[in-house]
Formats: C-alpha cells, structure tokens, sequence
C-alpha cells in the first residue's frame, strides 16, 4: 500500500536540485508525498521557495527566512525582504531560524537577534517558524522562553534528548526527524521518537542531505526517500506505518495551516 506522507524540511531551492525539481517532485508523487514544504536558508533561496511554491501549487509549499549560518552574509535590508516575502502565495511558515553552535560562520549575539526578528514575524504573520538546531537546544529552548508568546513551530531534524523535547512540546513546539533517525548508532533519537505525542510528531528528508538508511551516503536526498524514515519510526513505536503516515501528514497540514 502507498503511503501518504509530507516531507516538512526540503531544500528544493539549492543547486542539487537546479536541473531536475520536475522529476524529483514526480518521484516523490509517486512515492505517496503530498506535500512539500521548501525551506529558504537566505533571501535567493526564499525566493526560489516561493517561485518553486507557485510552479507546484498545492503540492511545494514555502518558509522563507534566513538560516543562522546565513546570517552573517546577510546584507542590511535582507531582512525586510524576508519580511516581503513572508506575504507571498504559497509561504506557510517563517524560517528557517534558531541558532547553530557547531559552525562558527555567524557570532552568537548575531544569531540571537536574527531568531528574535524570526519569532516577531511569526506573531505579525500567524504563520509557524521552522527551528535550526544544531548543537544549541538549550540555548534554544532559554530564548523561546524569554518570548512574550511563542508561536507555533518546529524543531526540524530533532537530534536532542528526551528532556529537550518535553520543553519544547510544553511550549507547543511540533518535533520532527530526519533521516538521522535511521541510522543503525541513533538508538537514543529513536527512543526520543518513540516518546514524541502522536500528534506533535512530523517527518521529513532535510534534502539534499541525511539520506536515510537503506541508502545513507547516497546524495542527493530527496523527497520520495521520506518513507524510510517514517517507517523506521513506525517500526519503534509499533504501529502500522499505513496509521503513522496518516497522522503525520494530517500533523503537517495542522500546523502550515494547509486545506
């Protein structure tokens, strides 16, 4: 039986991808994907996400923001174009944003400011933001707390612990694994995901990167290969991944506000 499946963290928008989207969008129809949202890292790739959404209406769907390792190669108003670009059709969520502390292409007080303006264009929009995290979710979770209102959102390609992710559901936060979790070492994320609510729960590839097993290191990823990972999340929780497809792509639709 096909799957109905969403992949919530597709970078659609980046060279990988520049000569073939058409036939990657048709493998992953054929797949059982239903929706795909594009992720922007900066202004020329929120574009691209917006130019893609509006090519592939009802299927492609944006984020536009400017990613923390962007940041500090931003120009001046980049932002404001972001800001612009938040009104576009087909743009369902801001980012994505949050901080990174295993790269040091962007400083920290840098990273804090730009994930603040994320957050208030969240609360202007009513649109949900995609979170950044890599080696940085208790710096995360102290600034989302600092927020007068957190808004709806996800921490994308999760790779924290149990306790990270309780603070981030108490805050209303959406928890979502990448291909990461199939790895044959993951034992502890497949444990977190076991432990995720059912209907904060979402999947996705993060294309063109973390190709899930059976095929890991085999790049490009893309959307059609998202079963994987929602199999093997399945298989942890025991339950049937026809049931466990279902409710992450209904998840999916909640939270970007989809028909």
């Amino acid at each position: 039986m096909t799957l109905s499946l969403f992949d919530t963290h597709a970078h659609l928008n980046v060279d990988a991808f520049s000569d073939n989207v058409d036939a990657v969008v048709q493998r992953a129809k054929e797949n059982g994907v239903t929706g795909i949202m594009v992720i922007g890292i900066d202004v020329a790739t929120s574009r691209k996400a917006c130019d893609l959404a509006a090519l592939h209406p009802g299927f492609l769907f944006a984020a536009v923001g400017i990613q923390p390792n962007s940041v500090a190669e931003s120009r001046p108003d980049d932002f404001s174009i972001i800001q612009e670009l938040a009104g576009c059709p087909g743009v369902r969520a801001i980012g994505e944003t949050g901080l990174d502390c295993y790269w040091d292409d962007t400083p920290l007080e840098m990273q804090h400011d730009f994930f603040d303006r994320h957050l208030q264009l969240c609360r202007d929009t009513a649109l949900p933001m995609v979170i950044h995290m890599r080696e940085s979710g208790k710096l995360i979770a102290e600034q989302l707390r600092r927020q007068t209102k957190v808004p709806a959102g996800v921490m994308h390609s999760y790779t924290g612990d149990l306790e990270l992710a309780v603070q981030c559901l108490e805050m209303g936060l959406y928890i979502s694994f990448a291909g990461m979790v199939t790895f044959k070492k993951s034992e502890e994320l497949r444990s977190v995901a076991k432990a995720i609510p059912e209907d904060r729960l979402l999947i996705e590839t993060d294309s063109p990167y973390l190709s899930p097993e059976p095929l890991r290191g085999k790049r490009p990823n893309e959307p059609a290969r998202v079963e994987h990972t929602l199999r093997c999340i399945a298989e942890t929780r025991g339950v049937a991944a026809e049931y466990l497809a279902d409710v992450t792509t209904e998840n999916a639709k909640r939270l970007f506000q989809l028909p």
